[in-house]
Order: structure tokens, then C-alpha cells, then sequence
């Protein structure tokens, strides 16, 4: 079976996606299939991860760029490789061609997170800084590529690099043959159209879901209109489906094979980083975790058994911290408030004694004394409780508000 594009050439076939399965035996490992007790209670029917944050590199993107550059020819292999990334695809590129003795240059975001910088300089590529966002990084590749001859490794928009990530479809089919759901985030389309042409081609009765985050959702008004477009300042924590066009290639496999192209938003998916972090135990990055964000933000529309594709685990430490306390906000289990008082002794001890009463945990105190906003006798508190759930949250803005406290908006 194969998926052609308008002009009938030819795509990917279920031929190329065994091909690469081939190619990857003692690279990329087959990852693990884990059950979410919490997940299948709200949907009704059995959910697994497919944790593709465990494999080499943190994600999936080792599988394409290997496919890729091992399908090149000798003298392009000479020449060298060059990628653009902000992480991932950046260190799937590095360790592919380390494996393949192949030169790798990777320009990278000034911003570019610093262990996914030291990662992929780890894995082996020269690692050069450029531009502020991914498009003129994207921009600096392929100029460098054009004077010098390397081979530009385009992150999504390539028949190997789609065939390398639908081996992902082939092991859910062998991990959970009764899989009737496959939800799978989309970003460029690459990891979703490879499992597509995978999946549909041995079981047309899987149903697959594509999640975007809805700050860059190019996809469905794409799909409505029957070409890809772009959409401008693509803005979203997932910085791993943030891209702000669908790839020609992955775009045409897509309209034809994926089902359905869901959104979710950022309280979606620091809530689903949450969860898989405090119930499963697996480190996930945002765009990771947006399958389990669309799980959540509507169990009752997947039907089981289902499957959830955890595509990569490369997240900040310092964004982690950011997400997991906006995670906790989301899920009413963190809670923010800042008030005015007296400023006299024991007015502080007072307003901790009301919040004891309703059991709000303090994590932090900040006092503000010299503001022109406030009176001569006012105090500003900011307040940062620990809570336990959005009653919770209700129940300690009521008990503040009785005691007679000005809660600042």
C-alpha cells in the first residue's frame, strides 16, 4: 500500500516502514508499553503508554534521522550532515550520525536549553548558535548546507525520516494487538503520518488522533482547507509540535489516513505533565504529554483499548519546575493570592491562623511595605498555598474573604 501526492509520486509504503524497522535492529530500542490504571478508570477501557521518552536520545527522533542519513549515498555521506533544532532533533541527528561515522553540524537556537545543547555536542555534532527562533535557525542550516555541501536533515518533511518514525506503529500493533485508539501528538507531521501509513495498512480499523496545542494548531485549518498553511507566532510551552507549518510530505498522509486533529490547551498539558509524572513515574516533556492531555480533557471520545504515544522525555529542568507548578494551578492543587492588611504586630500571625483553620499549606510569604499603591498603614502579602483541589481553592478565597481580608485581582 502507498500514499502518493498530487501529482502521483509516490510516498511512503508499509514497505519502507518495515525497511526501516530493519535498518534500526541494535539502534533504536523497542520501548516500553505501560497500562494507566488512572487514565483507563476515566476512559472506561484499558490505556497504555507507548514511552518513547525512554528511547535513545529521550525521544523518537533517532529513528528518522537514521533511517535518513543511512539511506545516503557515499558522497553524501562525505559531505557531511546539517540539522536545525531546538532539542530533539538536534540529538537524533548528533547520535545517528556518530553511529554511521557520518560529520554532523546542528545550528541551534541562542536559547536552545543548555542540556539539550551539552547533549547533542555529547552525542557528537558541532553545535553552532543561531537566531532566536527555530525558523531562522532553520533559515542558517540550509545556507550552510548550500555552501558547503552537507545534506540538510530536515526534521519531518522526508519519506525516510517518516518511514524511520512509523516503526513506532509497528510496535504498538506487536506490544497491544486489541489497540483500537493510537493518539499521537503532531508538530510537522512526521511521527503521525509514519504510524499512520504503519497502522492503517495492517489495521484500517484503528482509529488515530492526531493532539496539537492550541496556541499551534496549523493543522486543522490546513486540513479544512486542503494545503498546508502557516500560521504566525506558533506560542506553546511544546516546543516539540510547535511549528507553525504542516510538512508537504507528512501533510498529504495525514488528510488521507489520520482521523482526527484534536487541540489542547496549556492547562491541558501541564496537567497531563503532572499526571504522568506523580501517577506513571516517567519524566515527559509537554509535547510528550499531549495525547494524555487530550485523554483528559475528554475521556468519553476515545475508545479503547487506547494508546498514548509519550514521544519524548527531553524537558528543562528549570522549565519543569515552571510547568509542574502551573500544572498544579491548573488542577487546583496550587494557589496564589496576594491581599492587603494592617500593618501592625501579630497582623500576619492572624492571617495564618485563618489559613491553618481551612488547611492551606504555606509555601511562601512576600511582604510589600513601600509601594505608592498602598496607604500609610497597608501591607501587600502575595501568598503561595499548597492546596488540594479547585473546592479547595474556593473554600480558602471564601474563608479569607470572611475574615474580612481584600483579595487583590
Amino acid at each position: 500500500m502507498s500514499y502518493r501526492t498530487a501529482d502521483s509520486l509516490p510516498l511512503v509504503t508499509l514497505d519502507d516502514v518495515r525497511g526501516a524497522q530493519k535498518m534500526l535492529v541494535g539502534v533504536a530500542r523497542m520501548t516500553a508499553m505501560e497500562g494507566s490504571r488512572h487514565l483507563s478508570r476515566l476512559v472506561g477501557a484499558p490505556v497504555h503508554f507507548k514511552c518513547e521518552n525512554l528511547q535513545r536520545t529521550g525521544s523518537f527522533k533517532l529513528r528518522g534521522a537514521y533511517v535518513r542519513i543511512a539511506g545516503l549515498s557515499p558522497e553524501e555521506r562525505a559531505a557531511g550532515v546539517v540539522a536545525a533544532s531546538a532539542g530533539n532533533h538536534a540529538q537524533g541527528v548528533a547520535l545517528a550520525s556518530s553511529l554511521l561515522g557520518v560529520r554532523s553540524t546542528v545550528f541551534m537556537p541562542k536559547g536552545a536549553p543548555l542540556p539539550k545543547v551539552a547533549a547533542t555536542r555529547h552525542y557528537g555534532a558541532e553545535v553552532r548558535a543561531h537566531g532566536t527562533v527555530v525558523d531562522e535557525t532553520l533559515a542558517a542550516a540550509q545556507e550552510y548546507a548550500a555552501e558547503t555541501g552537507a545534506v540538510f536533515i530536515h526534521p519531518f518533511d522526508h519519506p525516510d525520516i517518516i518511514a524511520g518514525q512509523g516503526t513506532v506503529g509497528l510496535e504498538i500493533l506487536e506490544q497491544c494487538p486489541e489497540v483500537r485508539t493510537i493518539v499521537v501528538g503532531i508538530g510537522g507531521g512526521g511521527l503521525a503520518a509514519g504510524i499512520a501509513v504503519a497502522v492503517k495498512a495492517l489495521r484500517p480499523d484503528v482509529r488515530i488522533v492526531g493532539v496539537q496545542a492550541a496556541g499551534a494548531a496549523a493543522y486543522p485549518p490546513s486540513l479544512a482547507a486542503g494545503r498546508p498553511l502557516s500560521i504566525e507566532k506558533p506560542a506553546t510551552m511544546a516546543d516539540g509540535i510547535k511549528v507553525g507549518r504542516p510538512g508537504d510530505v507528512p501533510f498529504a498522509i495525514i488528510g488521507d489516513l489520520v482521523d482526527e486533529v484534536r487541540t489542547v490547551s496549556e492547562n491541558d498539558l501541564s496537567s497531563a505533565l503532572l499526571l504522568c509524572l506523580e501517577r506513571a513515574k516517567l519524566v515527559v516533556e509537554p509535547a510528550g504529554a499531549s495525547p494524555v492531555a487530550a485523554l483528559l480533557s475528554e475521556p468519553e471520545a476515545f475508545e479503547g483499548p487506547v494508546v498514548a504515544l509519550l514521544s519524548g522525555g527531553n524537558v528543562d529542568p528549570l522549565l519543569m519546575q515552571r510547568i509542574l507548578r502551573h500544572g498544579m494551578a491548573a488542577g487546583g492543587r496550587y494557589l496564589a493570592v496576594t491581599l492587603r492588611l494592617t500593618d501592625r504586630p501579630g497582623a500576619l500571625a492572624t492571617l495564618l491562623g485563618v489559613l491553618s483553620v481551612v488547611d492551606a499549606n504555606v509555601l511562601d510569604v512576600s511582604h510589600v511595605r513601600t509601594d505608592p499603591r498602598l496607604g500609610l498603614t497597608e501591607v501587600e502579602v502575595e501568598l503561595h498555598l499548597e492546596t488540594k483541589g479547585p473546592e479547595h481553592c474556593a473554600e480558602v478565597n471564601s474563608a479569607l474573604r470572611k475574615a474580612g481580608y481584600t483579595i487583590i485581582d
